[in-house]
């Protein structure tokens, strides 16, 4: 009887220190809850806690989760719409922010939700966030006239990895160097 008494203290314990090093993780990151399920399941792998059982680490790791969600310190909602202002904010495609979500673990119906709103918002925001991808790699209309046909394809090629599809790349590139000047400075 007295070994099983500990193990619950050992559990409890183990609970609490959990807690603890989400909460750490959460104020320096704000994570989603995908990257943090992954954090703590590193952290407590690497770690031998005699008592408890790998098995087990999972099923404590999963309501950590669902306690610090109910308690609303992990949100895939708000972390996806605000990880999606600031990807536009610097200038990425639809497709980029889509990909980048999904590789954060973030539900699907959530980032279905988020891309809605943007396009909601905005309807050619991928045309706009090409635009701000100009000027900070200065390709396309922000080059020299004498050197953008030479650069076309390198430019178009840029863009395409960026995310972009090929209709709003050559929008983008066909701008006239005026329009592209008026653009950026309501940007």
């Amino acid at each position: 009887m007295i070994p099983i008494k500990n193990k619950k203290k050992n559990l409890e314990a183990t609970v609490e220190e959990m807690r603890n090093f989400a909460f750490t993780y959460i104020e320096k990151y704000a994570p989603s809850k995908q990257q943090l399920k992954t954090y703590l399941l590193k952290k407590y792998l690497k770690t031998k806690i005699p008592s408890v059982n790998k098995s087990n680490i999972t099923d404590l790791i999963n309501l950590v989760l669902e306690d610090l969600e109910k308690t609303k310190f992990i949100n895939d909602k708000f972390y996806s719409n605000s990880k999606a202002k600031s990807l536009i904010q610097r200038g990425s495609s639809i497709n980029k922010i889509r990909n980048y979500l999904f590789s954060k673990g973030v539900k699907d119906k959530y980032i279905k939700t988020t891309l809605d709103e943007i396009i909601a918002n905005n309807e050619d925001q991928d045309f706009f966030s090409a635009i701000k991808v100009c000027k900070k790699k200065r390709i396309g209309p922000s080059r020299d006239e004498n050197n953008r046909p030479l650069f076309y394809k390198k430019d178009i090629g840029i863009l395409a990895r960026s995310g972009f599809d090929f209709d709003t790349s050559k929008r983008v590139m066909d701008l006239e160097k005026s329009e592209y000047l008026k653009i950026i400075n309501l940007l």
